[in-house]
C-alpha cells in the first residue's frame, strides 16, 4: 500500500515515501542519502514534538552521532525573519557545520522555515522533510519552495531549496483537529481543478472517505497530489512559468490571510475561497463553463471549508495585497484561471472584472 514517487531534477532529485507508520522506520528510508552521520536537528513545534519528537529523535540516533531539536512556537504568525534567526543561535551556538542535517517535523510552517534556514546557514544544508499535516504532505513539503511571511505579503522573502527526501506518514494525520485536516483538502481540490480532471471526479466520489480519514484514501490521494506536483516541479522547477498554476487560488487566500493578519484563517481556509473567486472570474472571462465552477465550489463546500471570502473585507481591499504577488510583473497581477476542469493558465485581468467576481462570491453568501 505504501508509494514513492520520484521528483526528478537532476542532482537535485529525491524521493518522496508515503505510507503508514513510517517514522519508526525513517533511517531505513534515507540510508542510500549522502547525507553526514555527524550532527542533527529535528525542527518542530510543542504540539508535534510532542507526539512524535522523543521517537523521531530516538530513532536518527541509529543514523547520527548527535540529535538535538529546536521548537518554534505553533502558527503562522510565528513564520517570520525574527523566529528564523533563533534556530540560526540555535546552530551557532552548538558549532554546527556544513554536515550538519535539519529535519522539518510539523506543517507547513515548519517546513518552510526550516528549509529556509537550511538554505541560508554556511550558505546551504541538506534537510528532509517530514510533514505531519495533509497541507503540507501534498504541496508545501515538495518543490523546494521555502520562506517566511512579512507582514505587508505572504512567503515574500525565501528560497528555492529542495529537500533531500520527503517522508509522508498519513497516519499523523490521525491526531489533526477537523479544522487543520479539512484545511489541506483545499490543496488536494487545487490539483484536481487544475491538472487533471479525473482525479477531481474521483474526489468527488471519495470526499467522505477523506473526512473520515480512511488509510488508503489517504495513501491514494497523497500519492496523486505529490506525482502531478512532482511532474509540475520538474519541468518548472523555480517558477517562471508552468509552476504558477500550482497558485490557483492562492492570490485571493493570501490576500484574505494578510488582510485579516496571519492565523485568523488557516492558509487551506483561505485557498478555498480564493478558488471560489478565481472559478468565478474565469467563468466571467468565458473560461468557465458555469457548471465546472460549480462543481468545484460544490465540493469545497462538502470538504467543510468556506466557499466565500470574510466579511471584514470588501471586494476593493484585496487589490493592494495582491499587488505584491510573486506573480506580479511590472505591476500587473497575473491570475491562475481555469478553463474546463482539470485545466489551468495564467494571465492578467482587469482590477474591476477582479473586484466584481469577489463581489459576486460575497453576495451569493
Amino acid at each position: 500500500m505504501n508509494q514513492n514517487i520520484r521528483v526528478e531534477l537532476g542532482e537535485r532529485s529525491y524521493d518522496i515515501a508515503i505510507g503508514t507508520h513510517l517514522l519508526t522506520g525513517v533511517c531505513r528510508i534515507i540510508e542510500n542519502l549522502s547525507l553526514a552521520e555527524g550532527y542533527a536537528v529535528v525542527v518542530s513545534n510543542p504540539t508535534v514534538f510532542g507526539l512524535y519528537g522523543d521517537q523521531l529523535c530516538s530513532t536518527l540516533l541509529g543514523r547520527h552521532s548527535r540529535v538535538d531539536s529546536f521548537l518554534w512556537p505553533d502558527g503562522e504568525n510565528h513564520k517570520s525573519l525574527e523566529q528564523l534567526n533563533l534556530l540560526f543561535t540555535h546552530l551557532l551556538e552548538r558549532q554546527a557545520d556544513r554536515r550538519t542535517v535539519l529535519y522539518a517535523l510539523g506543517g507547513g510552517v515548519v517546513g518552510d522555515m526550516t528549509g529556509f534556514a537550511a538554505a541560508c546557514y554556511q550558505r546551504g544544508i541538506e534537510f528532509v522533510q517530514i510533514p505531519t499535516t495533509l497541507l503540507s504532505q501534498v504541496d508545501s513539503s515538495v518543490g523546494g519552495k521555502t520562506g517566511v511571511n512579512h507582514v505587508l505579503g505572504k512567503n515574500m522573502i525565501g528560497a528555492f531549496h529542495q529537500p533531500a527526501q520527503v517522508i509522508c506518514d498519513v497516519s499523523t494525520l490521525l491526531s489533526l483537529p477537523p479544522r487543520e485536516f479539512n484545511s489541506g483538502l483545499a490543496e488536494v481540490i487545487k490539483y484536481g481543478a487544475i491538472a487533471d480532471n479525473s482525479f477531481f471526479e474521483w474526489l468527488e466520489t471519495r470526499v467522505d472517505a477523506l473526512l473520515a480519514r480512511d488509510a488508503e484514501t489517504l495513501i491514494e490521494t497523497v500519492a496523486r497530489c505529490c506525482q502531478i506536483k512532482a511532474d509540475v516541479v520538474a519541468k518548472d522547477e523555480r517558477e517562471s512559468g508552468l509552476r504558477e498554476i500550482l497558485n490557483f487560488g492562492h492570490t485571493f487566500g493570501h490576500a484574505i490571510e494578510t488582510g485579516l493578519g496571519y492565523g485568523v484563517w488557516l492558509h487551506g481556509e483561505a485557498v478555498a475561497a480564493g478558488m471560489v473567486m478565481a472559478a468565478e472570474l474565469s467563468t466571467r472571462l468565458g473560461m468557465t463553463p458555469r457548471h465546472d465552477a460549480n462543481r468545484l465550489r460544490e465540493l469545497i463546500r462538502r470538504a467543510q471549508l468556506p466557499v466565500a471570502g470574510p466579511r471584514e473585507m470588501t471586494a476593493e481591499s484585496y487589490l493592494p495585497y495582491m499587488r505584491v504577488d510573486k506573480k506580479a510583473r511590472a505591476g500587473a497581477i497575473r491570475y491562475v484561471l481555469i478553463g474546463a476542469l482539470g485545466n489551468a493558465s495564467t494571465r492578467p485581468v482587469d482590477d474591476a472584472a477582479v473586484v466584481e467576481a469577489i463581489s459576486a462570491c460575497l453576495e451569493a453568501e
